[in-house]
């Protein structure tokens, strides 16, 4: 098998094909001074955002630039481009076009360009022979590169990403499982039918291809009638079992996808209890992200799956096939007997991640599942499993911190990111709410009305109607001021009733006269509040109604001396 392997920051950065010689040097000494700090995969990034996405882009679109101190107008160019990143998509008559679609790493590529200013910065203190000639202003500002914005725009597109896939996960289990067992149905009627007869495995009818003498016996093929395409139906049988032990594997132990591919026989370990003496079957995670390894419990349903794919790599002698596998960090480990390996040819090689994303991409494809936000088919990747596991865990009681003990993170505010909260968990608590508050109050209060009850509170409502408004006291509550509307602060005056309002309030300033020149004065002081509440209520309507402002005619202003113009 040809693989890369590590490679030097020379070669990581000539993949870019930089022009300007002094530029690629300073990006070369510069990988070099950082990587004893990086693993390489973090180098790697490194150089694709420094030589890519940095200073390749820039003599793309600015050719001839040979200094790091960009001009405004550069450097915001560069910026916006960094913004958006081309696909393609496919219209509805089969056009491919380029279409713009915003980049997720931007601020990722800002950061790294603004480290890497600063660093030179600072380096030209220690050696200014070396980096002072390379000091310019950075061309991104602290500003640019905040992050609390970002990370809560990450947080939600993440959780929207798991509320979307955690509803149907069921759909997809049981897609896999039955493309498993009907692809191991298939190869192996196709084996005991001879070439050139027709099997049928459920609604599939096919014909078992006839083959060249030359061509390897270990391949099954089918032609299928309907398609008129040619099967290779162990290669089915392969990615639909792998495809389905990826899925199991990864929704009941939440592991990362390079934690997932170097569980080997040897990870299956034994713990009895102090108390009880019972064994129970752990499943040692090897260290990758963190550097630290950590057991989980392996379940009934878990340890199904394990024991289903030990027996398919196992040899007819016993054991399970040693074999290398090529890290994620690019560096080959000493053959193990891992579980996630088949066989290619006649050798057994490890699988590796571009596989497990093929296999994935070709069971969800089975699903006809589609995402909500774009109509396209519902992509799952690796780690959404590991995001699926921690918020359903969580809903279901399990405590954060011993979630974030079973998937291995440092930081418990990791885990709780990882969580997706669901509109659902709100509305439960504020039923709960008012169950409990419902609970409390006399249960007579939500017995259904008689007909009776009905009509009478239909009825009260009808009955607040007077001549000069509405009354707006609660329901079964008696009048406090014996009916004098004008009195009460309940009463809402009906705009329309205005002239009305005043006709009493001229008949109140009558009776008041009269009462004091004939010596009512009993009268007088029930008349005058009777009065306030008049001119109370046209008060209330004046400010309801809308007011027209005159503004008047402009005129112009003539000076003394009028200019030309003026005239």
């Amino acid at each position: 098998m040809r693989t890369g392997g590590q490679r030097t920051p020379d070669e990581l950065i000539d993949r870019y094909q930089i022009e300007c010689r002094p530029v690629r040097d300073l990006l070369v000494d510069y990988l070099r001074e950082r990587q004893p700090a990086l693993d390489y995969n973090s180098l790697r990034d490194l150089a694709y955002f420094l030589g890519r996405r940095f200073w390749r882009d820039l003599e793309l679109h600015h050719p001839g630039i040979d200094t790091l101190h960009l001009p405004a107008d550069v450097a915001a160019a560069w910026r916006q481009r960094l913004l958006t990143r081309p696909e393609t998509a496919t219209g509805r008559d089969g056009e491919r076009t380029a279409v713009p679609v915003p980049r997720i790493s931007f601020r990722e590529c800002l950061v790294k360009v603004r480290a890497f200013y600063l660093d030179l910065s600072q380096w030209a203190l220690e050696d200014p022979g070396r980096w002072a000639h390379w000091v310019v202003p950075c061309p991104i500002s602290r500003e640019d590169i905040g992050t609390r914005k970002h990370k809560r725009q990450h947080k939600a597109r993440m959780d929207a990403r798991t509320r979307e896939r955690l509803p149907v996960l069921p759909v997809l289990v049981r897609t896999v499982d039955q493309r498993r067992r009907t692809s191991g149905a298939l190869l192996q009627a196709a084996r005991q039918t001879e070439p050139g007869a027709a099997f049928t495995v459920g609604d599939q009818t096919l014909i078992r291809s006839v083959l060249r003498s030359g061509t390897a016996a270990a391949r099954i093929w089918a032609d299928d009638p309907r398609t008129g395409k040619r099967r290779d139906l162990g290669q089915e049988e392969e990615y639909a079992f792998w495809a389905w032990a990826v899925v199991e594997v990864l929704r009941l132990t939440g592991v990362r996808i390079e934690e997932l591919l170097e569980i080997s026989h040897h990870s299956l370990v034994q713990y009895r209890l102090p108390t009880t003496g019972e064994i129970v079957p752990l499943l040692q995670i090897a260290p990758s992200k963190t550097d630290v390894e950590r057991l989980l419990v392996v379940s009934p349903e878990l340890a199904d799956v394990l024991s289903t794919i030990i027996s398919r790599i196992r040899e007819p002698s016993g054991p399970v096939p040693l074999v290398p596998a090529y890290d994620w960090k690019c560096v080959w480990m000493p053959p193990a007997p891992l579980l996630f390996q088949r066989r290619f040819r006649t050798e057994y090689r490890a699988i590796n991640h571009g596989t497990v994303r093929k296999m994935l991409q070709a069971a969800l494809a089975s699903t006809a599942l589609v995402d909500p936000s774009d109509g396209r088919p519902l992509n799952y990747t690796p780690h959404d499993f590991r995001r699926m596991f921690i918020t359903d865990a969580i809903m279901n009681g399990l405590h954060p911190h011993i979630a974030q003990v079973i998937v291995g993170h440092q930081d418990i505010n990791v885990t709780l990111g990882y969580k997706a909260v669901y509109p659902d968990e709100a509305i439960q608590a504020h039923l709960a709410l008012l169950a409990r508050r419902r609970s409390q109050r006399p249960s007579e209060e939500y017995r259904a009305p008689t007909d009776d009850e009905w009509e009478e509170f239909l009825g009260h409502f009808e009955r607040r109607k007077v001549s000069t408004g509405l009354c707006g006291r609660a329901y079964s509550t008696p009048c406090i001021h014996e009916h004098a509307c004008l009195r009460c602060p309940m009463h809402w005056p009906d705009p329309a009733q205005h002239a009305r309002i005043v006709e009493i309030r001229d008949n109140l300033l009558a009776r008041i006269d009269e009462a004091q020149r004939e010596g009512w004065l009993g009268e007088v002081e029930g008349l005058q509040i009777s009065l306030a509440g008049a001119n109370d209520k046209l008060a209330q309507i004046d400010r309801r109604s809308p007011q027209t402002v005159g503004l008047g005619i402009p005129s112009p202003r003539w000076t003394d001396t009028p200019t030309d113009q003026d005239r």
